[in-house]
């Protein structure tokens, strides 16, 4: 019988920490908040890989004279001389 009357009375603490939906809430809130400056940083780390394999292509390009088009196909770029090089 006491086990019972003990349960009764944790159960009806009235501290807001003792709810589940107030600690919740504040674990749910932190986790948006920590993640909302991880995908920042993640954003801003990606665009640099982005501009850097950008710039490593193009060097590629030029070094190679071929020219990478956006829907991936590869075309030899104009050598400048008018001369073809089959010729």
């Amino acid at each position: 019988m006491s086990v019972a009357v003990l349960a009764a009375a944790s159960s009806t603490s009235t501290s807001a920490w003792d709810q589940p939906g107030t600690l919740g809430f504040l674990v749910v809130f932190g986790m948006g908040v920590i993640l909302y400056f991880v995908f920042r940083s993640m954003s801003r780390h990606l665009r640099k890989v982005n501009e850097a394999a950008q710039a490593e292509a193009e060097a590629a390009e030029k070094a190679d004279g071929t020219i990478t088009l956006a829907d991936g196909s590869v075309t030899t770029a104009p050598s400048g001389n008018g001369v073809s090089p089959g010729h």
